[in-house]
């Protein structure tokens, strides 16, 4: 029996591909008020951003608890006897905790892993997408777990910002806090290391961001997965895949939107690349 493959929606996987690797996505929660809705389940990316950017509550964002895990556990174990769950990075939220509280409560019913990806959005989403397609090749759990933590070290993802007012709001933005106080007319790049946000630079405007997303994947010498991620540009997202095919084959290039979660503290405007690297053999 085949490894069954587990992440959470800050994966940012679309429902699509998760279909086709056989992916089973666990939605962390996004409430506006007294509202709680399932993260890309009960709420679209599009209604999400409407209300965030016209709406009067402010999103706060909780994840799943233990129990939508053994959930999902109990459900596959009647399919498979092995499990490997990715998550978002631990410091950037408490679903790894939840998987592994979820785990203990199997009882040995199924061999159950756990990895924290100590990375967010298609950075986590490619590390997983990479090693789903090794498990349709019918690798073993050890083998699996193995290729996830080495993929890991592979995966690289940066996102250029109009404002860090929402990461600051909802309380993630960590070691890019240095760069609250610049001038509104400057454009934040950040990335995840070590599995918190910290800042790359700072640019002067959109363009010089996307340019700068260009050129960090022009950086990269072997690619074996790319994606470009938005919240509320797509036109920008099209062109940046366009420019990107000069590096990569744009056929091969994902492209996804920035789930509600994660988007409460990207906000409405961020744009995101996202690089799996190529195994040195």
């Amino acid at each position: 029996m085949a490894v069954k493959i587990v992440t959470d929606s800050l994966s940012d996987i679309t429902d699509d591909l998760a279909q086709e690797l056989g992916i089973t996505v666990v939605p962390l929660y996004v409430r506006f008020g007294g509202e709680v809705f399932r993260d890309r389940v009960e709420i679209t990316t599009e209604q999400f951003y409407h209300r965030l950017v016209h709406g009067t509550d402010f999103p706060t964002t909780t994840q799943p608890p233990s129990g939508d895990f053994l959930e999902v556990y109990k459900k596959l174990a009647g399919e498979t006897d092995e499990i490997l769950v990715i998550t978002v990075s631990s410091k950037l939220s408490g679903t790894y905790e939840s998987a592994l509280q979820a785990r203990g409560m199997m009882e040995g019913k199924c061999r159950i892993e756990v990895i924290d990806s100590q990375t967010v959005a298609m950075g986590l989403g490619l590390i997983v997408i990479s090693t789903a397609k090794v498990a349709k090749g019918g690798a073993n759990l050890d083998e699996l777990a193995d290729f996830a933590r080495q993929a890991k070290e592979r995966s690289h993802a940066i996102m250029s910002f109009d404002t860090l007012k929402y990461l600051a709001k909802g309380g993630r933005i960590g070691k890019a806090q240095a760069l609250l106080g610049a001038m509104l007319s400057v454009k934040p790049i950040l990335t995840v290391k070590d599995g918190e946000v910290v800042p790359l630079t700072r640019v002067r405007s959109r363009a010089a961001g996307i340019d700068y997303l260009y050129n960090f994947v022009a950086g990269f010498s072997n690619i074996e997965e790319l994606a470009v991620e938005h919240a509320t540009t797509p036109q920008e997202a099209d062109e940046l895949v366009e420019r990107l095919g000069s590096l990569f084959p744009k056929e091969r290039i994902y492209r996804s939107t920035v789930s509600p979660v994660l988007g409460t503290h990207t906000g409405p405007h961020v744009l995101s690349v996202s690089v799996l690297e190529a195994p040195t053999s």
